[in-house]
């Protein structure tokens, strides 16, 4: 097999145009991968660390020149050599060379953008497509899963860190039904994207786009956008609750403090208790399919409760709640805090830790929702992982932004290979 020949990293823009980290891995073969971390905005505390120059004026403090150089002068260098074979086995080299729990001496951004380039040069090298590849890699940590096309999850309105501000909740999502195949499920859900710009515009309501391409308007309460989506989806050809069901990521870390959530369809802040009425009414009222992060990421007792009282007909989704981590899954297994998980491999810092986690989640039955970041950039590489783990979701946002649909036009292409295949 090829050995890597060298390993260079530089600083590039993501889409929010805030500097990233690209890396690109050279084989002894001539074979060349480039891969680029993604970045979010709303992240957690358990989150691996993603490292900046924040005491370099450049960009505002957000310069990623250390980890590019600790790519260039010390990661990369000391994986020259090393067998492309076995891509997690130089993950554990990357884990070991940084030798922190949250990648935090070298930069969890660093560690990343190599471990996916060398998992793509990987693939390049035996001819494989990438999603087989990474189908290969789940099933040698015992993740044996069939290539799956995931149902995606539209995120229609940007709110909270995402948006203009003036909403709390983070995003407001349309998803197709499972039963579509990806084609017609992602048809549907544009022409939805459309007639929801066409509906807020006859509101007067502002139309322009948040951070994943949502539309971000000036509406009073998270209630309303949610009835926005409802008058939108009237207007088309698709029902609720038969071509396309809705979902919220609550994102509840962004509006708590002082043991309180304050929300705008409220006129006082409200406790758990509170909170757990007012998620109980909108799941009555919208038929909600989807809830992820409702609590704030330590809330564990009301997660809980959420979980017992609606596992049965919701998808309680754990995002800042569980960080891509495995102590936090496994607290969550324990515990039953929520029945699915956002994936997010920048969270953990490697792809070898991110197989790892998805394989927990799904020894405990939990569902797999692969995702995006805020910012992000043209590489498609988590549409091909996400349908060589056997996601049953994703969430790369609208349908809308080159960087959002970059994804969605790769998983176009896969799902034709795959029909191809079959033929």
């Amino acid at each position: 097999m090829a050995k890597i020949k060298s390993i260079w990293a530089r600083e590039i823009l993501d889409s929010r145009g805030l500097p990233t980290i690209e890396t690109a891995c050279q084989l002894d073969n001539g074979i060349i991968a480039i891969a680029s971390s993604p970045s979010g905005t709303s992240t957690g505390s358990y989150e691996a660390l993603e490292l900046r120059d924040s005491n370099n004026p450049r960009y505002l403090g957000n310069g990623v020149l250390k980890a590019v150089d600790n790519v260039n002068k010390i990661l990369g260098p000391a994986l020259v050599g090393m067998d492309v074979a076995n891509p997690l086995l130089i993950d554990h080299k990357l884990i070991e060379i940084d030798g922190t729990e949250n990648k935090a001496k070298y930069g969890g951004n660093a560690i990343l953008s190599i471990s996916i380039a060398v998992v793509k040069a990987a693939a390049m090298s035996m001819h494989y497509p990438l999603y087989t590849y990474v189908n290969q890699l789940a099933s040698a940590v015992g993740l044996k899963t069939p290539l799956r096309m995931p149902t995606p999850l539209f995120n229609m309105i940007n709110g909270g860190m995402h948006g203009a501000g003036n909403l709390d909740f983070q995003e407001f999502h349309v998803i197709p039904a499972s039963s579509k195949n990806f084609t017609d499920g992602l048809q549907s859900c544009a022409e939805i994207y459309l007639s929801i710009g066409q509906n807020l515009a006859r509101r007067g309501a502002i139309h322009s786009v948040g951070n994943e391409g949502g539309y971000a308007p000036n509406l009073f309460t998270n209630a309303d956008a949610i009835e926005v989506l409802v008058e939108s989806i009237k207007s088309t050809t698709y029902q609720i609750g038969r071509d396309v069901f809705l979902g919220l990521d609550v994102a509840a870390n962004s509006f708590f403090k002082n043991g309180e959530y304050t929300i705008r369809d409220k006129s006082s802040p409200m406790d758990d208790v509170q909170m757990m009425e007012f998620y109980k009414q909108l799941i009555e009222q919208y038929k909600l399919a989807i809830i992820e992060d409702p609590f704030e990421q330590d809330g564990w007792e009301s997660w809980k409760k959420l979980t017992n009282s609606f596992s049965s007909q919701l998808i309680i989704v754990g995002d800042d709640l569980l960080a891509t981590n495995p102590k936090r899954v496994e607290k969550a297994i324990t515990e039953g805090a929520c029945n699915a998980i956002l994936i997010k491999p920048n969270q953990i810092g490697t792809i070898w830790e991110t197989l790892k986690v998805i394989k927990m989640a799904r020894d405990a039955k939990w569902r797999i929702v692969t995702s995006h970041r805020s910012g992000e950039t043209n590489d498609s590489f988590i549409a091909d992982f996400a349908v060589g783990v056997g996601s049953d979701y994703v969430k790369f946002g609208a349908p809308a932004r080159g960087e959002r649909v970059a994804k969605y036009n790769r998983l176009l292409a896969i799902e034709y290979e795959l029909s191809y295949y079959k033929k």
